[in-house]
Formats: structure tokens, C-alpha cells, sequence
């Protein structure tokens, strides 16, 4: 058996309280932002009837979903957990979690759409609301766990502050 290393590298895997508050709400700005695309893109194939017979809350939902975690995935690597992990490998995880929860939230929410018709709005926002907590949670600890702040602004900044303290 072959001696393979690990060759992602390895950033920040203890945080501050005010890094982590940090963390937060710069991933709720960039989910923020992945809610409104999947919020149009569900409202567009549901008032226009983009898929015809096929437009109803389950594809209509899946197609915005899928949409919007792709935004989120891309800007949320970059900009909030600033990792340089393997990104076929992050998006297989990232996989991994859709492929429990977007069957389960269809279900959900095509229940709850067959039952208040009227509501589908209200049930997609609570639905995005629990995508954002428990996305934010596997791609925090599960993700991009050991490869936090290992991108090039990541690894600048903290050399800025190793020089600071050294002077």
C-alpha cells in the first residue's frame, strides 16, 4: 500500500467568535444573492409557463435551485471560505448534499404546494431558508473544513498580519 499524502493544503480550521460572526454574514450576503436569482428564475418559469405542462412547483423549484447553488457554490468558495480546495472534489460534496435534500425539499414542497396552491412563494422562501442553514453548516464543516483561507488573498492577508506582529 502506497504512503499518499494529502495534497490540499491546509488553512485556518479555529476561528475567532468574531471570525466566524464574520463568516456568517458574508455567506448570508452571498446567499442573499442566490436567492433573489432563485427567486426569479422560479417566479419567470412559473408566471410564464416557460415548461408548459411540466410547470409546476417541483421542476419549477428544482430548475431555480439548481441555479442558484451554482452561483452560491462559485462565489461562496471564493469569497466567504476562501479555499482553494479541489473544486471537483467540493462540488462533489456539495453533490453529495443535494442529493439528499433537494429530493426531500421537493417533496416537501410539492406537498405543501398541492395542499396551499396559493402559497408557493412563502413555501419556497422557508425552504431557501433551510437550504441556507443547513448548506452553510456541511460546506463550513464538511466542504471546505480544512482548506478555509487557503486562496491567495487568503494567504496575503495573513502574511500582512504575521509581518505586522513581527515588527
Amino acid at each position: 500500500m502506497k504512503n499518499e499524502k494529502n495534497t490540499e493544503p491546509q488553512g485556518q480550521t479555529e476561528f475567532t467568535p468574531k471570525e466566524n460572526v464574520f463568516m456568517v454574514a458574508k455567506y448570508w450576503l452571498i446567499a442573499i444573492s442566490a436567492g433573489v436569482i432563485q427567486l426569479i428564475s422560479f417566479a419567470m418559469l412559473k408566471e410564464f409557463n416557460f415548461l408548459g405542462d411540466m410547470s409546476e412547483y417541483g421542476w419549477n423549484y428544482f430548475i431555480a435551485l439548481t441555479l442558484s447553488v451554482l452561483w452560491n457554490f462559485t462565489i461562496n468558495r471564493h469569497y466567504t471560505f476562501r479555499s482553494v480546495a479541489n473544486v471537483p472534489v467540493a462540488m462533489s460534496k456539495v453533490f453529495c448534499y443535494y442529493l439528499v435534500f433537494t429530493p426531500l425539499s421537493i417533496l416537501w414542497g410539492v406537498s405543501l404546494a398541492a395542499s396551499y396552491p396559493d402559497m408557493e412563494y412563502l413555501i419556497l422562501i422557508g425552504t431557501m431558508l433551510i437550504n441556507g442553514v443547513t448548506e452553510f453548516l456541511f460546506m463550513r464543516f464538511v466542504v471546505f473544513r480544512r482548506t478555509i483561507n487557503t486562496n491567495r488573498s487568503a494567504l496575503k492577508q495573513r502574511a500582512e498580519k504575521e509581518s505586522e506582529g513581527s515588527v
